[in-house]
């Protein structure tokens, strides 16, 4: 049986620009590099009853998105910028400080792979400018605030 690799495109981001108790799922488009990382704290845990073999133990994690790619504006609105609304969402909280500058996201596979999560993030936000004939980059850094809850693919 032939196997076939997974692409890193499959993954999708979606910004909770309602509430929590009423969430309105916004996807964030334009997106041309998607980046998870856990961080893992590791503590040494050995002991004089381990016939010399030492042993670690997880700590703690913490969780991040790492994400870049293109600023877009709805086609719809060709005379003025419309941006899009995940993207500006995204915006809005990277220019606040404290709790203002945390959101909820969702992020999974498109391509219906059970991976998918959901959790609070502290938005770092960049981009902006570049050169006469570049189109506008974004970049953003999500930092999870606490564990990161596995859901069901709203994709599958």
């Amino acid at each position: 049986m032939a196997t076939q690799s997974l692409l890193a495109s499959a993954w999708a981001l979606d910004v909770n620009t309602g509430t929590s108790g009423a969430p309105v799922w916004t996807p964030v488009k334009g997106m041309t590099s998607f980046k998870e990382t856990i961080d893992t704290t590791m503590e040494d845990d050995s002991d004089f009853d381990s016939d010399g073999w030492g042993s670690d133990q997880v700590t703690q994690r913490k969780w991040k998105l790492e994400c870049e790619g293109k600023r877009k504006r709805d086609a719809a609105s060709p005379s003025s910028f419309v941006a899009d609304p995940g993207q500006q969402a995204i915006l809005d909280a990277g220019n606040l400080v404290g709790v203002g500058s945390n959101i909820e996201v969702r992020y999974y596979r498109r391509d219906g792979a059970p991976d998918a999560w959901q959790g609070n993030v502290s938005v770092q936000y960049g981009g902006g400018g570049g050169g006469v004939t570049a189109l506008e980059p974004f970049n953003f850094t999500l930092s999870g605030q606490g564990k990161r809850a596995s859901i069901t693919n709203p994709a599958a």
